[in-house]
């Protein structure tokens, strides 16, 4: 059982740290979690950790001289004087039981996030249920262009070199990727919410769309007096969400309705276009090099939360012109057997309706997709959704099921979900197989998609991309 996030605040937390000068974080190899340990070596603090993975985060920790612990032991933190974890631990973490004996300052992940950006003049906070990894990117991209950002998104950006963080001397802009899972956003401090869409995912934990927009909403409300929220008006859920919202309220629309407008949207030739326009005012035409009208959404809305900051609509321009996506986000990854061979972190019903609607906008004879279902939760509470998202693909292979922190206690299955997709689905189960698959059928002129957010990146190994 995950723990639960601890709501402190910004102003509890700065008199539970007066005097700390260590920390430790259980859990240390998490993107976030990662970020978070570079972030407090920076300001001062000596850092350390643990984490049973050992992956490219806990790699470059190491490099930055933060000892991370391949084991959880409660001797690990005997010498630190405060102790920040992440909720996918348990209650039974030895590290975590020991912080909480010796009365230590004990702090969830997103609790001490809110604390450390509330130092920052502009606090740019990307939400919704989709495409919040990419806007942050986006936003990273032109903040980078024309300011001096500290960044902290939820995957490797090339403009980092590859990090998922980057961190500022300045204290003007912190732009950072807020996940709406167990309410972790209600603990950050945006002064510019942003949101991009709002539905039914992580039904572990949300149990009513109700409920997720009243989350929403009190996201939004985290600005306070003097913040805004920048939303999508073409969302209806956004609008039931935000209508009793009694702060600022400022809209993007590819529909020509709201106070930012993406307007003469056009695609192909390897690019997607638009005008920008505030109003009736067309502020530039901006080029994207990455494909869809969910990417357009992204741009648009990243473009807008940079204006509303007061940065120059060219120098947005043409920072986004030079995006080239963020790692896992239909990054292209070779060749097998003639095919171009991509590979995407979808795993909801909605993300993969969006990417193999911009896949089949590239121009390829087929789309063939190779998925992993992620969670059986999330399986089972949107099945019908999974069954009709997969339209756009012209073959279908399934991989067993990425169970993460559950149990299969619901009866779902990936020989079920590609029963319901029907004659263009396979189920595999295995990686070798989908591998074998994707090897027998993939064929010049074809796009491959491997697809989901658990560890189907291992197919690559086997296709030799």
């Amino acid at each position: 059982m995950a723990l639960e996030n601890t709501h402190y605040g910004h102003r509890e937390i700065s008199r539970m740290l007066a005097g700390c000068r260590s920390i430790f974080f259980i859990g240390i190899g998490g993107i976030s979690m990662s970020a978070l340990a570079q972030l407090s070596k920076n300001l001062g603090y000596t850092v350390g950790g643990s984490d049973r993975s050992e992956n490219p985060q806990v790699k470059a920790l190491r490099e930055a001289g933060i000892p991370v612990h391949a084991s959880h032991d409660a001797a690990n933190v005997a010498r630190y004087d405060a102790v920040v974890y992440t909720v996918a631990i348990g209650a039974d973490n030895p590290e975590y039981i020991a912080a909480q004996k010796s009365g230590k300052p004990l702090l969830s992940r997103s609790d001490y996030l809110g604390y450390l950006m509330i130092s920052y003049l502009h606090r740019i906070g990307v939400a919704g249920m989709h495409g919040k990894t990419t806007c942050t990117a986006m936003c990273a991209q032109i903040f980078l262009e024309a300011a001096d950002p500290t960044v902290m998104c939820g995957a490797e950006l090339p403009i980092l070199g590859n990090d998922t963080c980057r961190i500022s001397r300045s204290r003007e802009h912190f732009v950072f990727e807020a996940c709406e899972y167990m309410d972790s956003f209600l603990d950050f401090n945006p002064t510019l919410a942003l949101i991009l869409n709002i539905g039914l995912d992580h039904v572990d934990y949300f149990k009513s769309m109700e409920q997720i927009r009243t989350s929403f909403l009190r996201f939004a409300e985290r600005t306070g007096e003097n913040g805004c929220v920048l939303y999508n008006a073409d969302d209806e859920e956004c609008e039931r969400a935000l209508a009793d919202f009694g702060g600022k309220k400022v809209t993007f629309s590819l529909g020509g309705h709201a106070d930012f407008c993406a307007r003469n949207i056009t695609y192909g030739d390897g690019e997607t276009s638009f005008d920008f326009c505030r109003g009736e005012c067309r502020l530039a035409r901006i080029k994207l090099h990455v494909f869809g009208r969910h990417n357009v959404y992204n741009a648009l809305a990243a473009a807008s939360a940079a204006t509303l900051c007061g940065l120059d609509a060219d120098r947005i321009a043409s920072a986004l012109a030079s995006f080239t996506g963020a790692r896992r986000r239909m990054e292209f990854r070779g060749r097998v057997g003639g095919a171009s061979v991509y590979d995407d972190y979808a795993h909801h019903p909605d993300e993969i309706r969006a990417t193999l609607s911009g896949a089949k906008e590239m121009g390829y004879k087929r789309v063939l997709c190779a998925y992993q279902p992620h969670t059986y939760s999330r399986t089972a509470g949107l099945f019908e959704d999974f069954a009709g998202a997969f339209g756009d693909a012209d073959r279908v292979y399934f991989a067993d099921i990425y169970a993460a922190r559950e149990q299969n206690v619901y009866g779902v299955s990936s020989a079920l979900l590609s029963e319901a997709v029907g004659e263009r689905a396979q189920y595999c189960g295995s990686f070798s197989s989908v591998a074998d698959a994707i090897r027998r059928d993939a064929r010049e002129g074809d796009l491959v998609i491997v697809m989901g957010a658990g560890d189907i990146y291992k197919v690559f190994e086997l296709l030799g991309v």
